[in-house]
């Protein structure tokens, strides 16, 4: 029998009906039974400011508590202007600073961009796995996972619909052998 392993799930957009939000509370039902995901809120996470880190304020200790606990960590993000959020960029520098203590580094990882436009967020995905080298944070590379048209995957009441339902499952099936291959290593 496998592990079970924490999954710090980050969500780029702060949105009530966030397409990405929904998304990633898809995927926590969807989850294979080796993970069991969890968002972690950002949106409270003042800017990282170096000079505030003598005292650092109470979220950026409750945010960064949150991800050292986590054994992989997976980012739900829009695109804005062929990037992240800057919300969810900010969330990073919080868990990677202060310098030397990157709470992300060796934490398997995987990234799903979701944009109601035709192309999926993928500058946004490819950007953002730049930083995660950078963090040392192994990023799933297969399978990619860029979800276009976005706004047509849920009906009204918020269901996903069918015909998207094979794709996320692949995708955090896969993520589930990332991790059980990363942390087996």
């Amino acid at each position: 029998m496998s592990n079970v392993y924490k999954v710090a799930v980050l969500v780029g957009s702060l949105r009530k009906q966030s397409l990405n939000r929904k998304v990633a509370l898809t995927l926590a039902e969807l989850a294979p039974a080796n993970l069991q995901l969890n968002i972690v809120e950002i949106g409270d996470l003042p800017f990282y400011n170096e000079d505030i880190e003598a005292t650092p304020p109470a979220s950026y200790v409750a945010f960064r508590q949150r991800i050292v606990e986590a054994d992989a960590v997976l980012f739900v993000t829009p695109e804005y202007n062929r990037s992240v959020p800057a919300v969810l960029k900010n969330a990073i520098d919080v868990g990677s600073r202060p310098y030397g203590k990157n709470n992300w580094s060796g934490k398997p990882g995987a990234v799903i961009s979701v944009s109601p436009g035709a192309i999926g967020g993928f500058g946004a995905n490819h950007h953002l796995r730049q930083s995660l080298v950078f963090l040392n944070v192994p990023c799933m590379q297969q399978p990619e996972a860029y979800m276009g048209g976005a706004g047509s995957a849920f009906d009204e009441s918020g269901k996903l619909a069918e015909a998207t339902r094979p794709f996320l499952q692949g995708f955090i099936n896969a993520f589930g052998q990332w991790v059980e291959q990363q942390k087996r290593t």
